[in-house]
Parts: C-alpha cells; sequence; structure tokens
C-alpha cells in the first residue's frame, strides 16, 4: 500500500503559482517525490518555461510527521524543513523568495521527502511559488 497523497494547482499564471499537496501516511513515507513540476507550469510571458522557480509563501498543517524540501538537480539542494505537529505560514516575498541554489541538472521541480512518518500522519502544504 502507499500513502493517499493528492497535488492540485489552485493557480497557475505566467509569473506565478500556487499548488496544494496533501498526503495521509499509510507509514511508508515519502522520498524526494516530485510535487511542484516546473515543466508542467503554464510558460511564462515570453512562451518559456522557468528551471528558476522560488518559493515566496508557504502554509502547512502537519500532525505526526516532518517534511523536507528540497530543489532538484543531478544533487538535490535543501530548501526548507516543516515540523510536525503544528500549522505555520512562512513569508519569504520580502528578500525575492527562496531561491534555487543547485548547480547542474536544476529543472525547477520541489521534492518533498517525509520523515518520522507513521500510519495516519496528515499534511496540507500551500505553496506559492514564482517562475523567472
Amino acid at each position: 500500500m502507499a500513502d493517499t497523497v493528492a497535488s492540485t494547482t489552485l493557480q497557475d499564471g505566467p509569473r506565478s503559482a500556487v499548488l496544494r499537496f496533501t498526503n495521509v501516511s499509510d507509514g511508508t513515507g515519502e522520498s524526494a517525490v516530485a510535487k511542484v513540476d516546473a515543466s508542467a507550469l503554464a510558460s511564462m510571458t515570453d512562451g518559456n518555461k522557468s528551471t528558476n522557480i522560488k518559493i515566496m509563501k508557504c502554509w502547512w498543517s502537519i500532525s505526526g510527521m516532518d517534511i523536507d524540501i528540497y530543489w532538484n538537480a543531478s544533487t538535490n539542494v535543501f530548501a526548507l524543513s516543516l515540523t510536525s505537529d503544528g500549522a505555520g505560514y512562512l513569508d519569504f516575498s520580502s528578500f525575492g523568495g527562496l531561491r534555487n541554489t543547485a548547480g547542474s541538472g536544476k529543472d525547477g521541480d520541489i521534492l518533498f521527502t517525509t520523515r518520522n512518518h507513521s500510519s495516519g500522519d496528515t499534511y496540507t502544504i500551500v505553496l506559492e511559488v514564482e517562475k523567472g
């Protein structure tokens, strides 16, 4: 059996996108699962796809597990960690967002890995990202 997950695009325009991710764990967890597929997002105003996705804002509600967020690349780069048993909001827009600092192989995708997960643990995460 696998975790019950859903990814929903709430808004996707030429400059930004808002996406919601949910998970109900069966105890197996997720490991470097692509949640934001930059190539699937709408093109920017110039018609190009972005590989320079920035995390501008993050809302979360987590029960029982921790989530690490990474930028996809030849060697994935850590972006952010969200801890269990709480809810929160982070706004990175005042300094231009969390930038993808990955080197070779970066494609703009954002990955989730769960830690300390048990059957019945849950998360809901909403990311506002900017294309650039």
